[in-house]
């Protein structure tokens, strides 16, 4: 049926058709203020994230059969199944790094002052009373960020090079978790942790089912049940999965934990068995087994696993107090702009004033304070290293030294249900006792635990 409008819609078009030339100079306004206010530094961002995405060509996900402990029969190459959680390579790591620092206005300031060191107009001191405080604190950076940086590597080591029972045609064999392959047949105990995505094929229990707990996965503290595929359930021993002719089906990987599509089949019996796989029947990778010993095929290894495709990219992060120090040296360098004309004004505007004008910019620049940085990032390094050297919570492991500070910054505690950190009794968080002491009090004693204080 047509649109039908009166003639009070065309009027009320053409006036309005009237105002589209002031619409679009005040668009353009907006648009403008916009880039100035910031909007070039999400434009050049997304410039170079469109770059990378053209250099890097990514891979299409598909389908894939699986042949259970015939990992030759594949028939693609999938990726290694290995954590790898730094930001950095050896290529990257010293011009990202200063990257990440001349992106604030603090440290961008220095680096200009001191350049203006080289031109003969602008000269007023030695090259080192400047390069000299800047190169400190760029060092100080550089060797914090490192420390992050080695840190994550053993961290990502220890957990690739965990040993698993491989299951092969002469038995078990120990391999490391970033050398299982996808169609290998892995052995799980209890309270180990999954190390790829599997089809779960057996277990120890005569229920043939078990118990995970996926707390590392959806944050949820309660166990989840899982049911072994039938078909290999009932085969009477652990060798007779290589004296079957089996083959799972599993769709592509996505990133959707709580469900999955798949068929397991095995031809060598007459008629062929077909059965349908479902979420019940798999066993996600950073979950821990809770109950019995299982066996699963590897399905996906790797970035194609469901834990590695939901987390994002590493980034660094920035604290508020970061953000605020940047604002702070924003409205220092007006008031330092502001004392320069001043001065300028004072003289007359003689001779090169402009110059003049640079050249007290430079004077009046210890208004500044460039040991703020450093202090800032000491203080960080410091506080990081109190909180896993604190005897009261044993095991904390800091994973980032930029944004200790935060935790001082808590106002409300967001928790589930049972209200214990994660069903061990204590908070995730680490704040002085002065500060967070009631805190405490509220989170303990009113539901039943006694103050750890």
């Amino acid at each position: 049926m047509p649109l039908m409008m009166s003639e009070e819609g065309f009027e009320n078009d053409e006036s309005d058709y009237h105002t589209l030339p002031r619409a679009r100079i005040s668009q353009r306004r907006r648009g403008l203020e916009w880039f100035i206010c910031g909007g070039w530094k999400f434009l050049c961002t997304s410039c170079s994230d469109w770059l990378i995405n053209i250099c890097r060509r990514k891979k299409d996900l598909k389908a894939r059969t699986v042949w259970l402990g015939c990992p030759e029969k594949c028939e693609e190459k999938y990726p290694k199944n290995a954590i790898k959680n730094q930001k950095y390579n050896i290529f990257t790591f010293i011009p990202g790094v200063l990257y990440e620092q001349f992106k604030f206005f603090l440290n961008l300031y220095f680096l200009v002052v001191s350049c203006s060191q080289f031109v003969p107009a602008l000269k007023i001191g030695y090259l080192y009373t400047y390069w000299a405080p800047l190169g400190f604190v760029l060092t100080v950076t550089v060797v914090r960020e490192a420390v992050d940086e080695f840190r994550r590597y053993k961290r990502d080591k220890e957990m690739n090079s965990q040993l698993y029972s491989k299951l092969t045609v002469r038995g078990k064999v120990q391999v490391k978790s970033s050398d299982i392959q996808v169609g290998d047949l892995i052995i799980v105990e209890k309270n180990q942790r999954i190390p790829s995505d599997m089809v779960f094929l057996r277990t120890s229990e005569k229920t043939g089912s078990c118990f995970i707990r996926t707390d590392q996965l959806d944050g949820e503290t309660d166990w989840k049940l899982k049911v072994a595929v039938s078909c290999t359930q009932r085969l009477p021993a652990l060798g007779d999965l290589f004296s079957i002719n089996a083959y799972v089906y599993a769709q592509k990987p996505q990133l959707d934990i709580h469900s999955f599509e798949g068929t397991f089949t095995r031809e060598d019996s007459d008629p062929a068995v077909h059965e349908s796989l479902s979420i019940e029947n798999t066993l996600w990778a950073s979950t821990v087994v809770a109950s019995g010993t299982v066996i699963g095929v590897v399905i996906y290894t790797g970035k194609e696993t469901r834990s590695v495709m939901n987390t994002s990219n590493p980034k660094n992060k920035v604290g508020l107090l970061d953000l605020e120090l940047n604002q702070l040296t924003k409205a220092l360098f007006l008031a330092l702009v502001a004392l320069s004309v001043v001065m300028v004004t004072l003289q007359g505007f003689v001779g090169p004033w402009y110059r003049n004008l640079f050249r007290f910019l430079l004077l009046f620049s210890y208004i500044i304070p460039i040991s703020l940085r450093v202090n800032l990032d000491m203080g960080k390094a410091a506080y990081g290293w109190m909180i896993m050297k604190d005897d009261n919570i044993p095991g904390t492991v800091v994973r980032t030294s930029t944004i200790p500070e935060e935790l001082g910054r808590l106002v409300y505690l967001l928790t589930d249900k049972t209200a214990d950190g994660g069903g061990s009794g204590w908070p995730l968080l680490y704040c002085s006792r002065s500060i967070i002491h009631n805190l405490y009090l509220l989170l303990f004693e009113t539901v039943g635990y006694s103050h750890p204080c």
